[in-house]
């Protein structure tokens, strides 16, 4: 793994750290590959129980890497929005607690990163914001799509609880 750093702090919480902080930790095709396999394994794994996913430096994810997406045809960033909506669900869907630890800047994809997570604890100085709106555009990763239904968050909740539903 290029820009994820993954270790467990105790044997049921497994901490998820994106390192790429020349860019502010950006969401480039690459990354969202390598968090997508991550995920994967996380999911497959019956021991991990809770999910903590941060950014190392001044960000927890300043969005989606333009440098890059400035390259892409209309057919890529087609994909590549597809890819970050597709990651981002199956965060959402994990069968864990996830949890965004939000340090800095979460702005347009990491914003969308954070609301994926069941939880979100922020330091002071995080900076939530979903700037595209304000060009009339929509969150490219399924921002306005991302759904906490009772029922899923629900379910995570009575889990977390020891409740029944």
């Amino acid at each position: 793994m290029e820009w994820i750093e993954t270790s467990f702090l105790e044997k049921d919480i497994f901490l998820l750290r994106i390192n790429k902080t020349q860019t502010l930790n950006s969401l480039n095709r690459e990354l969202l590959r390598e968090l997508d396999s991550v995920i994967t394994v996380i999911g497959n794994n019956d021991s991990i129980h809770f999910v903590i996913i941060t950014g190392i430096g001044k960000s927890f994810v300043a969005g989606a890497d333009i440098k890059e997406m400035s390259l892409l045809s209309k057919t890529e960033a087609l994909d590549f929005a597809k890819l970050g909506s597709s990651v981002f669900r199956k965060i959402e869907t994990l069968n864990k607690i996830t949890i965004a630890a939000v340090n800095g800047y979460a702005i347009g994809g990491g914003c969308e990163l954070a609301m994926a997570c069941d939880f979100r604890v922020a330091t002071e100085n995080a900076n939530f914001s979903q700037p595209e709106v304000s060009l009339g555009i929509i969150p490219g990763f399924s921002g306005t799509q991302i759904n906490k239904t009772c029922g899923n968050f629900q379910n995570k909740r009575n889990g977390l609880c020891w409740e029944k539903s």
